[in-house]
């Protein structure tokens, strides 16, 4: 069997075939023809879906037996321990194994001219974006997304034009693989919208972030294209290392790319003006939310300009995106509250959500429900910027840190003295549960609810929703 490369369809096994990045990945390698397999734990949606949407059933468990017989081809999820049965069977039978972002620059990168869009912040929007604006164009472009974009309905596509746009994800690839899986993409235009500290797990200084995304600028080729933020100074600094054209977006007037004469911020999205060369003055509505994403429309705009898409058809494609699933994402209405959803796990991701929730409700209360979910958003280096972020809100339920018992009690960050020092109702609760409790007990009609996080939260977004349709019914 050949797949549409031309190339022997091989027969390949996912070990943690549910994950973000592996379950799409799976779906891809199934569209190219190529018999996959893989096993996970008990898998749920989106990701079950997903699989079976693609003819995937997938092995429940880890088992040497999953192995049998021997595939041509293993790929590791980040998630597997090197403990892991089928990987010790796997290194045992010496068969051929690949992280997924190997995986991913073999089979879908390979021949194609890729967009990878890195950075600390925005990443997944501004890729969503990129994906959307290059199809409405028509230009057939593969994509990888890190989340759900609204518009397109998927988060991976194969595609059949020239370019893959992919999401450039900074976390490590496999266990044997420990460095960034944005490494491996080989891109010929980079987007970078943001460096700033994260993922202290992996990182142990900001520097060493830093200069992982300064390797990745450095892979660019000679012809390709640099398309960096220009309102981050280590952004600047990291474009230094390009041997490629660098083109410089943002808020700030410095930059190449910005809005003429500031941002007009309405409830319905922002509207702003960016100048052309070819088109004069071109007038832009983006229909979501906050300064960070016209600065992420900045950036899918100037890279699809240097691509030669028409000004107009850029324009029109942008005045279509509705984002992406928990980016900003109001779930619904009930009791009078507003629900929102959205990813935030970072300080200045917090702080930056907070302002758009200002600019869309004016003059409604903000309360916000956050878990410090990952291992670098719950350590107490992140405490005076959280205060400063969190004073956006009118109120905050924190719930606990996630990873507690991972840290060092000296690394916690401290959710009782940031509660206090932020007073107004503010909470340290001691369960997600209470979060709930309190968040649906003392809301009032006009309030906006957001929850925050970036794992599952309990489900906590619809449980708020779901809790205040049940106060209102009983209320009618």
């Amino acid at each position: 069997m050949r797949n549409s490369q031309g190339q022997i369809g091989l027969d390949i096994h996912l070990i943690a075939i549910g994950g973000t990045g592996m379950a799409p990945l799976a779906a891809l390698l199934k569209a190219q023809g190529h018999r996959v397999r893989g096993s996970d734990g008990p898998l749920y949606p989106p990701m079950s879906t997903l699989l079976e949407q693609a003819g995937i059933v997938p092995l429940v468990g880890f088992d040497p037996a999953h192995l049998s017989p021997a595939p041509d081809l293993v790929v590791v999820g980040n998630a597997v321990p090197r403990t892991n049965p089928e990987a010790q069977e796997a290194e045992r039978l010496g068969l051929p194994t690949l992280s997924m972002p190997q995986a991913l620059a073999r089979f879908c990168l390979a021949g194609r001219r890729p967009l990878v869009v890195a950075g600390t912040h925005g990443k997944t929007t501004t890729t969503a974006m990129a994906a959307w604006v290059w199809r409405s164009a028509g230009r057939d472009p593969g994509f990888l997304v890190g989340g759900l974009p609204k518009d397109l309905g998927t988060s991976f596509a194969l595609g059949g034009g020239d370019r893959f746009i992919v999401e450039g994800d900074e976390y490590n690839a496999a266990y044997f693989d420990r460095g960034a899986k944005f490494l491996h993409y080989q891109p010929q235009t980079l987007i970078l919208t943001s460096a700033e500290y994260d993922h202290a797990d992996l990182y142990p200084t900001p520097e060493a972030l830093y200069e992982a995304y300064g390797r990745l600028v450095g892979l660019l080729p000679k012809d390709g294209l640099l398309v960096a933020c220009g309102d981050w100074p280590v952004v600047r600094e990291l474009a230094g290392r390009a041997r490629c054209r660098k083109l410089f977006y943002g808020l700030e007037p410095e930059n190449d790319v910005r809005p003429l004469r500031g941002i007009d911020s309405r409830p319905d999205g922002s509207h702003f003006v960016v100048a052309d060369a070819e088109a004069g003055e071109v007038e832009i509505h983006l229909p979501i939310a906050g300064d960070h994403n016209v600065a992420n429309a900045l950036g899918a705009w100037s890279a699809a300009r240097a691509d030669g898409l028409e000004p107009g058809t850029i324009a029109r494609a942008l005045a279509g995106f509705h984002g992406v699933a928990r980016r900003l994402d109001a779930l619904g209405e009930a009791c009078g509250v507003v629900v929102v959803d959205d990813f935030a796990h970072h300080p200045t991701a917090v702080e930056k959500t907070l302002a758009a929730l200002a600019r869309r409700y004016p003059g409604r209360r903000r309360i916000a429900l956050y878990e410090p979910r990952s291992l670098t958003a719950g350590r107490r280096m992140f405490q005076e910027a959280y205060l400063e972020a969190f004073r956006l809100a009118d109120r905050v339920l924190f719930a606990p840190v996630f990873h507690r018992g991972r840290l060092e009690a000296e690394e916690v960050l401290d959710l009782p003295a940031l509660a206090a020092e932020l007073g107004h109702g503010s909470r340290c609760c001691a369960s997600n549960d209470e979060v709930l409790a309190r968040a649906v007990a003392d809301s009032a009609p006009g309030d906006v609810i957001v929850t925050m996080s970036s794992g599952s939260f309990d489900g906590m977004p619809r449980r708020v929703l779901a809790a205040l349709r049940e106060k209102q019914a009983v209320l009618e």
